[in-house]
């Protein structure tokens, strides 16, 4: 699907606009939909992932299930839900999820179990993570002898902004910033031992957390390839970069063209597409135990 705004016919509502997905305000509920944009590097790609919002959506929903931990999703099914006449449901089907309006937590509250990306490039740097003291030795992708809470401010334009927990602590109170970090951290871990009986190891994932009359909850997606590193267990050895179920593999092509990053991106070639599908439909198979297949 071409990066272009998913025709859904939903004018009449309130829309918010991210990279990958648009939120339709309903009224007392919201209406997320996961579009097939694709970004890297700050930047979405002028090319899409067929059935990329339908694969995610539905991970997100398995892992709402699995967890057993408060969240937002409401239902996957759009059969009774209230949508203007001439409304194009076909386009909606498996990639909307009706959720709960809350109060946005502005945090990214990131989860990092293996040593990787900016984590790895400030270790080898400065022997932290975020600001985290590490032990001497530890190599790229090496597992962390615990996983690690490391907060960043979400930022409307840009980059996300890593924090300290005691920044964190600072900004929203010491009770709310150890709840979010405690939720965070038996998440993931949940998450990550099931997905490691599955083949699937998650090395880092971020999570969004809102308010619902004073009640954490678990919000957007979660557990996902676009916003976990997922690695196939089989193949993984520290020391280097891992094969990825993630849009590493887009970030890696996209590294071989020369693009400055600070410019529109180029086009994805259909074997990079067709190869990126591929990945996302696999970690869905493997996660879930079930054969993707869409009309």
């Amino acid at each position: 699907m071409p990066t272009a705004v998913l025709e859904t016919r939903l004018d009449k509502f309130p829309v918010r606009r991210g990279k990958v997905r648009d939120i339709y305000d309903l009224g007392g509920q919201l209406l997320m939909v996961s579009t097939d944009r694709i970004s890297a590097f700050d930047w979405v790609l002028p090319s899409g992932i067929p059935d990329k919002g339908r694969v995610l959506t539905q991970i997100s929903g398995f892992w709402f299930e699995f967890l057993e931990t408060a969240h937002h999703l409401l239902s996957m099914d759009l059969k009774g839900v209230d949508l203007p006449s001439g409304c194009d449901r076909d386009s909606l089907e498996g990639r909307s999820m009706l959720v709960r309006k809350a109060e946005v937590v502005p945090f990214e509250c990131v989860v990092r179990g293996y040593l990787d990306g900016s984590g790895w490039r400030e270790y080898r740097q400065q022997g932290t993570v975020c600001g985290l003291p590490l032990p001497r030795g530890l190599v790229q992708c090496s597992q962390l002898a615990e996983p690690i809470f490391t907060p960043a401010t979400k930022e409307q334009s840009g980059h996300d902004i890593n924090i300290s927990f005691e920044r964190m602590v600072e900004l929203i109170g010491a009770d709310r910033a150890e709840q979010l970090r405690s939720r965070s951290l038996d998440v993931y871990r949940r998450g990550a031992e099931y997905a490691r009986s599955r083949g699937i190891i998650i090395a880092d994932t971020k999570f969004e957390w809102g308010l619902v009359d004073g009640e954490l909850i678990l919000i957007d997606e979660v557990l996902t390839p676009d916003s976990s590193r997922f690695w196939p267990a089989d193949s993984y050895a520290p020391g280097q970069g891992q094969l990825s179920y993630d849009k590493q593999f887009v970030r890696d092509w996209l590294e071989t063209t020369g693009w400055d990053k600070n410019s529109p991106p180029p086009s994805l070639p259909d074997s990079v597409i067709a190869r990126t599908r591929e990945k996302y439909i696999e970690a869905y198979e493997l996660l879930t135990g079930s054969t993707f297949a869409w009309k």
